[in-house]
């Protein structure tokens, strides 16, 4: 079949036999799909899922609990979603308690706010400690708004939000090179200081991972430096 061009061409596209033999894209749903957005109405019932986070006893001597609880947005239907709707953080210390109330309402108010929440996790997570952070699990953290940061990815990345950094052989060689090197270097210090017990933490006097809370007060088993006095 002949067809007889009477205007200007302006643009073309080639389609393969591939693209040919599928069907045609589904059109739009006639229905109004349901958004995230700020004026909506707390639903009666939310998902909530729950992460303990336990730092070391010099930076809280209580777990903190991090309570999120999930909207699903059309559900039942094939554009079932499921977002972020808010989020509390409970702990028996109120140490913390002020910029921890402050910080779970930002972070609900931005999560009710619709759109990508997801630069929440980086934001987080460049906050840094003066004090120079601390070690939970054999992983650096360098501030506890940083591992709060680190548990709101966890999330993000079980409801789909966010896809989980996939490691290549030579990031994983470099990797467990790492590990190898702070061992040898954990077992030197093991050497050079004696054994402390693994909840101690770094001495800034003298470099030594020997720092507990003795009598409500930071002491260092090697050097002696107690931050009391």
């Amino acid at each position: 079949m002949v067809k007889k061009i009477d205007s200007k061409i302006i643009g073309f596209k080639v389609k393969s036999q591939e693209q040919e033999a599928q069907p045609a894209a589904q059109a739009k749903p006639d229905v109004e799909l349901e958004q995230m957005h700020e004026d909506m109405n707390r639903p009666e019932k939310l998902l909530g899922t729950t992460y303990k986070l336990k730092t070391p006893e010099h930076i809280s001597e209580h777990s903190l609990f991090i309570t999120i609880n999930d909207v699903v947005l059309n559900e039942g239907t094939e554009y079932e979603d499921r977002r972020p709707f808010e989020v509390f953080i409970n702990s028996k210390s109120l140490e913390h308690f002020q910029w921890i109330v402050a910080l779970t309402r930002i972070m609900s108010a931005v999560f009710r706010k619709g759109g990508d929440c997801t630069f929440l996790v980086e934001e987080l997570r460049s906050v840094f400690d003066p004090r120079g952070g601390y070690w939970n699990k054999g992983k650096y953290v360098p501030s506890l708004i940083a591992e709060i940061g680190n548990v709101i990815e966890q999330h993000l990345i079980e409801i789909g939000m966010l896809t989980k950094p996939e490691v290549n052989e030579h990031q994983q060689a470099f990797i467990n090179a790492k590990k190898a090197e702070l061992a040898t270097n954990s077992k030197q210090q093991e050497e050079d200081y004696g054994n402390f017990p693994p909840t101690a933490t770094l001495c800034f006097k003298c470099h030594a991972k020997a720092v507990i809370v003795k009598d409500g007060c930071q002491t260092c088993l090697n050097c002696g430096d107690s931050k009391c006095g």
